[in-house]
Formats: C-alpha cells, structure tokens, sequence
C-alpha cells in the first residue's frame, strides 16, 4: 500500500515552482489550474500539443511539448502523472539533480485536506457519472465545490472546477493504491469487481485496496449495499448503505420502467424524489449514491432532485455525438465486462430493432484476466464491430489480441454478429453501409474508438 508522503506540503506554498511531467492529463490539467490559483509557479510538460495544453497555456501556465530534461530547470518538485515513468527523460535528469518526485495523487491528497468536506467516489464502475452527480447536487446547493471528475462535465465546460467553497469532490481511482494518497472526509464506494489485474493481484488484493480506502473517511463511508463484494470489503466498519434491497437506509422505490424516476427514502421516510435525464439501472444506483452524500452532508431533497433534474450525462458516458441514418450514435468509455453488461443492458430496453456496437478493448493484462467475462458481455448485442486491442502502456501478451477474442464472443453470444478489423478505418467503412433507421450505435472503450463515431458523422449529406 502506498504511504502518504507529508514532505510534498512544504512544496505546495505559494512562491514555489512546480514542474508537472504530463501536465495535459485529465487530472493533471485541473491539479494544475488548483495550483496556479494558490500562487504556485506552475510549469509543464506533454508529449502531444492538446485541447487541454492550450486552456494551461491561456492561463498563463509554461507547457512544453515533447519530454526533455531541460525543462524542469528551476522546479523546487516535480509532480508526475502514474504514466511517466523513472526512464522519462524530466524524471531521470529530476532524480539526477535530486529534485523531489511525487505522485499527482498525493499532491491531490495534500489538497483536500484544506476543505471541510471531501467528497471521494470510488468503485470500478460509475465513479465519473457519480462524481458528476454529486457535482450537479453541491452546485443547486449552493456549495460552491471544487471539482475533480474523470470526463468532461457539459455543466463546468470542463472536467474541472476550481470553487471557493469548503467542499472539494474528486473522482478518486483505485488503480496503483492511488485514492490511498487522499484524506476523504466521505467515501463513497459504489461497486467493486476484480479489475486493473495488471497491478492488483486478485479480487481480494483488490478488496483490500477499498478497505484501507474506506478506513481514511473521517466523517463517513456511503456504500452500496446491494454489493455483494462492497460488503464483504467493509465487513466490521460503520458505514451508510445505499440500494434497491429493503436492508439499506437510503433506498429507490416506486421506480419507473426505465429507471428514470423514482422516490428515494432513508431510514423509511421520504427523502427526494427523482427525475433523470439518464436512464437504466445503473443510473438510478448512481444517483442513489449522490443523493446518499446530499444528505451526508445535510442537503435537502429539493436541492438534491433539482440538482439531479439537470444531469444529461458526462463526456464518454453515453455522450450522444449525432445521428447518422438515423440512427442515433453513442460513445461511453465502457472497457471492463461489469460496465459494458449494464450499459447493453439498459440501452436494449429503450426500443431499438438493433444494438449496434464498436467495441476497442483495453489493455492486454484485463483483456486475459477477464476473457470469459469478456465472452458473455454482449448478449443482445445484434452487431459487434471488435478492433485491435488498446495496449495503453503495456507490452503484448502472446495469444491476447482481438481476433482471438472475437473467436470467443461467437462462441459465448452465438446470436451476436461479430466481427473483428485490426484498424479503424475499416470499421468506419462498414458502419457506414451498416446503420440504419431504428438502430443505435454505441462505440466502447477507454482508447481511441472515441473517434469512430466523429468519423461516421462526417459522412452525413
């Protein structure tokens, strides 16, 4: 388990300079902005000019592109993103130097303990559709949070904010033991499935990992009692369950058809009652947890329905990018078998004739760790589109590759059309003969099969 380093507080005072080696991150950018705001020099460094260099670089934050040891002249510390590694040219010449490394968790963690309330939502599946949830309720509430989500946000422009409230909330990821850096005041612990197997070693390391998570809430853990795995994690801890079972304190009843409405209680009595813009299970569980830390932190159930109301999704969550034939088209970041089951699940109630997917796999590590959950994972899916798979970081595993898998999904959903292309641009050729009215698409995965959807909608007349 990782420990928590207390020497990087000296370094995070105004008038210190800090260097940050992958500062176009999706938390690096955010943590950079933080800094910057406190008085802090902040300068950077990334492989590839962005979005998300030139919003640093407007606020006057110095980027450069490409990773040279030169760069990080003049930085009292250097904070780097868990992909840099010690053969990174800024992280060598800094050990060389012996300028201080650290983790971008841990300078996270050494911010929020400057807020009353930290507001941490964890869990393998959810944790950026809740993390934007909670953000919508402590907006209508007047809380005025700083915010740290894992996908943009259409509310904040950003998957960022920067607040002048005393409640910070923060996407927080189990993966490398990195959520151990931070000091929550609330945990929230939505689900817990065997993932990141490349790092943890099985289920239970992975249990374990949440379990020293939950224990560094000082004022409560929010967990899902309908879990059977979050459960068994938090067996002898205090905690507040959320749920659909009668055993949990804060619950969902009288539940619409799909999901989109219903009442939520604690402790029996009637707390909110909700209307989402987003539907399924797995939306309704979301919100459950949201309105669970609304209440945790006394917000009524008024600020807490208006806030949910106005939730239409985050960015890759179900983000809808247009319609082609129409057909409407779909991209969510889905990439571990427990997410893409829901999400198919949930999308097949809303009356398609078929479920069309484009599916990239993540990572060689998940991809042979979880190849039978894989297999059974897009029962109901009527056409499947399977690329070559995202590495991310990692080497090829021999046998692990996307036509392999293919073989397995007919195998497991011998009704699902399966078919697998090394590159995108076959897949884009063949959607855009595919598709047609009363489909729906939905390109899945956390690599580069964002761009198919974008790709298809430039071919409309």
């Amino acid at each position: 388990m990782i420990m928590r380093n207390e020497k990087l507080a000296e370094f995070l005072k105004p008038g210190k300079r800090v260097h940050m080696v992958g500062i176009g991150g999706v938390s690096m950018r955010p943590l950079a902005l933080v800094l910057s705001d406190r008085g802090i020099t902040v300068t950077g460094s990334d492989m590839n000019s962005s979005g998300s260099t030139e919003e640093l670089l407007r606020h006057g934050i110095s980027v450069a592109i490409g990773h040279r040891g030169e760069n990080i002249q003049g930085a009292d510390c250097i904070v780097r993103t868990a992909a840099a590694r010690n053969d990174n040219p800024e992280i060598a010449a800094a050990r060389a130097a012996g300028i201080p490394i650290f983790e971008r968790a841990e300078a996270w963690g050494m911010i929020m303990r400057e807020y009353a309330n930290a507001i941490c939502v964890s869990g393998t599946h959810g944790k950026t559709t809740t993390t934007s949830m909670v953000t919508h309720v402590m907006m209508e509430a007047k809380k005025d949070p700083t915010v740290m989500i894992g996908g943009a946000l259409p509310l904040l422009g950003a998957g960022h904010r920067v607040g002048g409230g005393d409640t910070i909330i923060l996407e927080s990821c189990e993966y490398c033991d990195s959520f151990l850096n931070f000091y929550p005041t609330l945990a929230i612990i939505l689900n817990i499935e065997a993932d990141h197997l490349d790092y943890f070693k099985d289920l239970a390391d992975v249990e374990k990992s949440f379990r020293a998570f939950a224990q560094l809430a000082t004022h409560g853990i929010l967990a899902n009692g309908d879990d059977e795995n979050t459960m068994d994690t938090l067996k002898g801890l205090d905690f507040i369950t959320f749920g659909l079972g009668e055993h949990n304190r804060i619950r969902a009843v009288n539940i619409g058809d799909d999901w989109s409405e219903f009442d939520v209680l604690v402790d029996g009595e009637f707390y909110s009652h909700i209307k989402l813009s987003v539907f399924g299970k797995h939306n309704t569980l979301n919100a459950l947890a949201a309105a669970g830390a609304g209440w945790m932190l006394g917000v009524s159930g008024e600020d807490v329905a208006n806030g949910l109301v106005t939730f239409t999704g985050a960015g890759r969550r179900m983000e809808r990018k247009g319609t082609f034939n129409d057909a409407p088209v779909y991209d969510d970041y889905a990439h571990h078998p427990g997410e893409l089951h829901c999400l198919i699940d949930a999308v097949r109630t809303q009356g398609y004739k078929r479920v069309v997917v484009a599916f990239q796999p993540h990572r060689f590590s998940r991809t042979q760790a979880l190849f039978g959950e894989f297999c059974q994972s897009f029962e109901g899916v009527s056409k499947l589109y399977l690329s070559e798979i995202y590495p991310a970081s990692e080497k090829p595993i021999p046998g692990v590759n996307g036509a392999n898998l293919a073989v397995g999904i007919r195998q497991v959903c011998p009704s699902t059309d399966v078919v697998f292309f090394p590159d995108f641009d076959q897949i884009v050729e063949n959607l855009l003969t595919e598709l047609r009215p009363g489909d729906v698409l939905i390109t899945q995965g956390a690599g580069s099969v964002t761009k198919v959807g974008p790709r298809i909608l430039e071919n409309m007349a």
